[in-house]
């Protein structure tokens, strides 16, 4: 089987071009490439697949074998990989709704629903990624999380013996964001897996420490669902931005500083919907024995 591996802000996963290849179990082998001793190492098996209603659709499987909605790092590698090879035929230039024209786009399928991204071209080279990640998700039922009322935000919820404030949004993927002052001080590795398991949420979800700067940037670290620790996440990029915003903490547009780099995000208030931009990055190529 033949595969690359692909990054997003750090964010890694191996791709797979179901255009040519086929995986019969990948939440199998996404638990064994994903191994970082005894396979390749990454955050996922993201498989690259055809689809009846867009350019191209993607299946993410996190490393613990469990199939995820959406990949905001994901899919920006993906587009990526669809444009500079030719697995569909790009659509014109678009004007995204972070203000900036991309000289390229496609139509994306996710478990999310269609999604736009804009591509940034210099020569064949895909050079960066805009990608329309759909309206933020409040309501309880639908995130989902267990908790009374139309919204969620910096609500006291328990974990392990401490009363922590969470903000729960969804990107159609799940999100459960927490404020504090140093993100490095946070025991990411301790409090991660306890609230990602919470009961709370019947589908688990991301968690996410911020600490805001100013008015337009923040610092971020994830505990991602499937996945643990990883150095990015763009959905939870999104989330956490919503989160500043609603909060009054930031503005609508916010510089997201990841472990792994930083993304650029903003909730348009023409349309409701989170623009998230960043780089994607191809490391190398090889052949799963």
């Amino acid at each position: 089987m033949r595969f690359t591996k692909m990054h997003g802000t750090g964010n890694d996963y191996v791709f797979v071009d179901c255009f040519r290849e086929q995986v019969a179990n990948p939440a199998k082998v996404a638990r064994a490439i994903s191994d970082r001793h005894f396979g390749i190492g990454s955050d996922g098996l993201i498989l690259i697949c055809s689809s009846k209603k867009a350019d191209a659709k993607m299946r993410i499987f996190n490393a613990d074998g469990s199939e995820a909605e959406m990949c905001g790092n994901g899919i920006r590698c993906l587009a990526k990989y669809v444009y500079e090879r030719r697995l569909a035929k790009p659509r014109g230039p678009i004007v995204m709704g972070n203000g900036a024209r991309y000289n390229a786009s496609l139509k994306i399928e996710t478990g999310a629903g269609v999604l736009t991204v804009g591509l940034s071209v210099r020569g064949k080279t895909v050079q960066n990624v805009c990608v329309n990640m759909g309206e933020p998700i409040f309501r309880p039922k639908e995130i989902p999380v267990k908790l009374p009322g139309e919204r969620i935000i910096e609500r006291p919820i328990d974990v392990l013996k401490q009363r922590l404030p969470v903000t729960c949004i969804s990107m159609g993927n799940p999100h459960a964001v927490f404020f504090c002052d140093e993100v490095e001080g946070v025991e990411l590795e301790r409090l991660g897996p306890a609230i990602e398991n919470h009961e709370l949420f019947p589908r688990r979800t991301n968690v996410h420490f911020v600490a805001v700067k100013n008015r337009g940037e923040f610092k971020m670290r994830t505990w991602e669902r499937g996945s643990g620790i990883t150095l990015a996440c763009g959905t939870g990029a999104c989330a956490c931005c919503v989160a500043c915003a609603l909060t009054g903490r930031c503005g609508r547009s916010c510089t997201a500083h990841l472990p792994g780099g930083k993304l650029e995000i903003n909730w348009s208030t023409e349309d409701n919907c989170v623009y998230m931009t960043g780089a994607a990055v191809e490391i190398f190529e090889g052949v799963w024995l």
